[in-house]
């Protein structure tokens, strides 16, 4: 059984503030199981996305996993991050937005393996 997004999220957060890194709820989506989005602002006028990895790439034995993929391999102008956020709300509006504020662009996040 996976972590309520909720629970994930305040753990995230606390994960981002615990580095001294800002970060903020944008968008509360379903508090059991809502697709969560992370915004990292480079603070430069640019942004990475991090969306929920697709279900296959998942490991059966670690079922409980909450693993993300990078929207883009480089980091974008922040306007294209909000049209694409703007598109996933309208797909799915349970969707989670956090975002967060790194120069370096750290994200703690557990990515996918490609």
């Amino acid at each position: 059984m996976r972590l309520k997004s909720s629970i994930w999220v305040a753990a995230y957060l606390r994960r981002c503030q615990t580095e001294g890194i800002f970060g903020a709820v944008r968008r509360r989506g379903a508090e059991e199981a809502g697709a969560v989005f992370v915004k990292v602002a480079h603070l430069d006028g640019n942004a990475m996305l991090y969306g929920p990895a697709p279900q296959t790439v998942y490991d059966e034995s670690r079922p409980t996993e909450r693993l993300f993929v990078p929207a883009s391999p480089q980091p974008v102008p922040e306007q294209s991050v909000e049209e694409r956020l703007t598109k996933e709300i309208k797909f799915d509006p349970d969707t989670w937005i956090v975002e967060t504020e790194d120069r370096a662009g750290r994200h703690f996040l557990d990515l996918a393996k490609a």
